[in-house]
């Protein structure tokens, strides 16, 4: 069922059991998570939202950043009603849920960073900035054909068109200049976590594919090492887009690791 929450997300709550919150990546919405869904429910009570100006929440009330992200995540646990929730967060998600785990301690049972990057090298960040510029200067348009190719085998494109359209209608559905904004947070939003993740005490779960280059192994290994109570998953083979492409690989590690995390049989 959707809800809207007091700052305007809208939000939606299915299932039963120990609260897992979702949170997207830049330029989705609430409905990435569909390939993960059906092993969720069972078990949790799980709530997915989009974040401001992304589906259908309304545009930042602020200028975009992890702090403003992360006190949206606040704001929907409060109105659910929940004492804490297992926060799990996919690319630009996944540094929220970091931003969050150390805004929101006591809120934060555990985390999951999925694909997320961590400390760029000079020549990454050079890379994702010069994306910026160019979605700053065209749109989102401007990135999208090298996007796809980064997110996904090039077997899996050749093969699932109307999954290709479906992710290119989400993105290109953002509004330009906020979508430009939040894609600079994207950018420049890991510096500030590298100094602050060692405080994160709560058990956290690290995911990326073997070939997602933007978010890679060494990215997801050096997070892990700079962290307290880490597990940690490389996929081989897949990219950034593993969810969508092979789920039934991606799900079920973390699924493993929500259930022991909660205690659910």
């Amino acid at each position: 069922m959707q809800h809207i929450s007091d700052d305007g997300t809208v939000y939606e709550r299915q299932g039963a059991g120990p609260t897992i919150l979702l949170v997207h990546g830049l330029g989705l919405n609430r409905n990435m998570w569909q390939w993960l869904m059906p092993d969720l429910l069972p078990h949790f009570d799980v709530i997915s939202f989009d974040l401001f100006g992304h589906g259908d929440s309304p545009k930042p009330p602020s200028p975009p950043s992890l702090t403003l992200f992360s006190s949206q995540i606040s704001t929907i646990i409060k109105a659910v009603g929940a004492e804490t929730a297992a926060i799990v967060g996919f690319s630009l998600g996944g540094m929220i849920v970091r931003r969050f785990a150390c805004d929101y301690p006591n809120f934060t049972s555990g985390i999951a960073i999925l694909h997320s990057p961590h400390k760029r090298t000079q020549l990454e960040r050079k890379a994702v900035l010069k994306r910026v510029k160019q979605v700053e200067q065209f749109g989102p348009e401007a990135t999208i054909d090298s996007a796809l190719k980064r997110w996904f085998t090039s077997r899996f494109q050749s093969k699932n068109p109307n999954i290709m359209n479906l992710i290119r209608e989400w993105i290109l559905s953002n509004d330009p200049t906020t979508y430009s904004l939040i894609y600079r947070v994207l950018a420049e939003g890991d510096e500030e976590l590298i100094s602050t993740i060692q405080n994160i005490a709560c058990p956290t779960f690290i995911m990326t594919g073997q070939n997602d280059y933007g978010n890679s192994p060494d990215m997801a290994i050096n997070m892990a090492n700079a962290m307290r109570d880490t597990h940690l998953n490389i996929l081989p083979g897949l990219k950034h887009m593993a969810l969508v492409e092979a789920p039934n690989k991606f799900n079920p590690p973390l699924i493993s690791f929500l259930k022991t995390l909660l205690k659910v049989k």
